[in-house]
């Protein structure tokens, strides 16, 4: 059974002469020359709160779900007003990101306040998806430096392929490809359209494979077992797209320090609090001293993906033949 973030994608079948690639694109379009994806999680996410028919309808609920609105607007304008960081290094870069945090900073913790902590639990995803939304602010400007049409935001990437006809007489007709696909919160990528026909055969079947070259999780607090299920999903991920960066991202650090970190199969985990976790319900009581999200953790998570997406990725057998070693 595949879990769910899993998906099984049958393709399109149609004949050659109907197939129409640029009318499957992603409808979700920006003003930038990208292709997004559900970027503005929180947004989509306080919307759907608005809107609900059984849900929210109270006075106190309507009352809180318009001074957030205000407040998100507000962030939300600010960071689509404030341009950066790009692919160029440029001196400022680090000036802008801490922006971009003291906003990120101010609007949580309007957010966090005790009683809309209490008024929207955590099944909400109200609170969480404020960090995913960031993300998207931060590599906005730099994806967009990138030619062709990049691929940004939430994402059903290609984890496997395979073939599964009915029998022979079906495997002569038509290739019955599928497509195993997993969520992630965050990518940075391309979307390849790819063809498959059988010999002597009209019929064609058309999938869209989105391929990261970075894949970031983001969560509130990372315990061992997401730290697992982050492993797992960064190892299945680079047996098919073994040039991909695996991030985790995370405010607070749910982990003793009897976890050994070499064995598990992410390039990195950013913790943008220096801070172990400590539950919701305790985060409001008196005394509790919060760290703030530190500037310099997230640049360099901006220098990393940056690094990663301007530098060569060389590899393979041939260039480490040349040079005598081979990884």
């Amino acid at each position: 059974m595949l879990n769910s973030k899993d998906a099984d994608h049958h393709p399109h079948e149609v004949d050659e002469a109907e197939i129409d690639i640029e009318a499957q694109e992603d409808e979700d379009e920006h003003d930038l020359d990208i292709k997004v994806r559900n970027v503005f999680v929180h947004g989509q996410n306080l919307s759907q709160k608005e809107n609900h028919k059984r849900k929210y309808i109270d006075k106190e609920s309507k009352d809180f779900l318009e001074k957030i609105r205000e407040r998100y607007d507000q962030w939300h304008n600010d960071n689509t007003n404030l341009e950066g960081p790009f692919l160029e290094k440029r001196s400022d870069d680090l000036k802008v990101v801490t922006e971009r945090v003291r906003l990120l900073s101010d609007y949580k913790a309007f957010l966090d306040q005790k009683a809309y902590a209490e008024k929207f639990d955590s099944r909400s995803n109200l609170h969480s998806s404020v960090l995913e939304e960031f993300i998207y602010y931060l590599f906005r400007d730099l994806v967009a430096d990138f030619p062709g049409r990049p691929l940004i935001g939430k994402s059903h990437t290609f984890k496997d392929l395979f073939f599964f006809p009915g029998g022979y007489k079906e495997m002569l007709t038509r290739p019955h490809s599928r497509v195993e696909k997993k969520d992630h919160d965050f990518v940075i990528g391309a979307s390849i359209m790819a063809q498959f026909r059988c010999d002597d055969s009209s019929t064609v079947e058309s999938n869209i494979f989105e391929l990261p070259a970075v894949a970031i999780e983001c969560k509130t607090y990372l315990d061992k077992t997401m730290l697992e299920g982050s492993s797992s999903a960064a190892e299945q991920l680079k047996f098919r797209n073994p040039n991909a960066l695996y991030i985790v991202v995370a405010e607070w650090l749910k982990l003793t320090s009897a976890v050994n970190l070499k064995k598990y199969k992410v390039d990195q985990i950013y913790i943008f609090r220096r801070q172990k976790n400590t539950d919701r319900e305790f985060r409001h009581e008196e005394g509790y001293v919060m760290r703030p999200i530190d500037p310099n953790v997230v640049f360099r998570l901006y220098e990393q993906v940056r690094d990663h997406l301007s530098g060569s990725w060389g590899g393979g057998v041939e260039a480490g033949l040349e040079r005598g070693w081979l990884i």
